[in-house]
């Protein structure tokens, strides 16, 4: 397995889970394997993959806590090379379930070494929150993506996430770098995405990736349909971005 990261952001309306789901489909585009893994209880990465959460049986919840075998609850998806490890409402219960766990923060990460061998990329999909679901994105993850919308109050958020994170890595996850900030939603007609993008730029130069994403009504229409956007629409502004992210991921390996 080359890589397992983390998209978080605990501000919702960021775009971590069109990111997550975007970023799978061009992964798989390029020739990769890759396991997204649906740590958010509301289950739109798996819905974005075109999986019923509410139909489904057994998901990561099983998984996390009963120790369920992790590959008879993993699903194939319509996109060839994306495999899902699915959620659905049942996961928010995590934080109740876990009391009488052992080192809770690391169920995920122990539970990922058995597919480790199976995929190129993992893509865990975060909830906008730090509680428990998120630590064990970031105790799992090699790496963090952190996308950031260039509106109003993003710098607050910016400064609440590398907060956690750098906690994370001083108590549990040593390893965890920043790939990067994505900057999405970006509209160059609207003066303060320009001033976010600037001020993002100038304090994370080198952390921040060249690829932004646009505002693209083709990127909520492709999850509705439970399709990453290379498969609804490849030609549309936002498949090209995120197609241009993954080759960035990769020439920076």
């Amino acid at each position: 397995m080359k890589k397992i990261i983390a998209i978080s952001n605990q501000k919702g309306g960021v775009g971590k889970t069109t990111t997550a789901i975007s970023l799978s489909g061009c992964f798989s585009k390029l020739g990769y394997s890759v396991l997204l893994v649906d740590m958010d209880p509301q289950g739109n990465a798996s819905r974005g993959m075109g999986l019923d959460p509410t139909a489904i049986r057994k998901t990561i919840l099983d998984v996390l806590i009963e120790s369920a075998d992790i590959n008879k609850v993993i699903k194939k998806t319509q996109t060839k090379g994306v495999d899902v490890l699915p959620s659905n409402l049942k996961l928010a219960t995590l934080d109740a379930l876990s009391n009488e766990i052992e080192e809770p923060f690391n169920l995920l990460k122990n539970h990922l070494k058995e597919v480790s061998k199976e995929y190129d990329y993992v893509i865990i999909d975060c909830p906008p929150s730090l509680g428990l679901l998120n630590l064990n994105a970031l105790c799992a993850a090699d790496s963090v993506i952190i996308p950031v919308q260039c509106e109003y109050y993003a710098m607050e958020a910016v400064a609440q996430i590398l907060s956690s994170i750098s906690k994370i890595q001083k108590e549990y996850n040593p390893n965890l770098e920043i790939l990067g900030f994505l900057l999405t939603m970006y509209d160059s007609r609207i003066k303060l995405a320009t001033e976010v993008t600037t001020e993002i730029r100038g304090l994370f130069r080198e952390k921040t990736f060249i690829t932004q994403i646009p505002r693209n009504i083709s990127l909520a229409e492709a999850a509705f349909y439970g399709k990453p956007i290379n498969m609804f629409r490849p030609k549309a502004t936002g498949s090209l971005a995120y197609l241009s992210l993954a080759r960035e991921i990769i020439s920076n390996e």
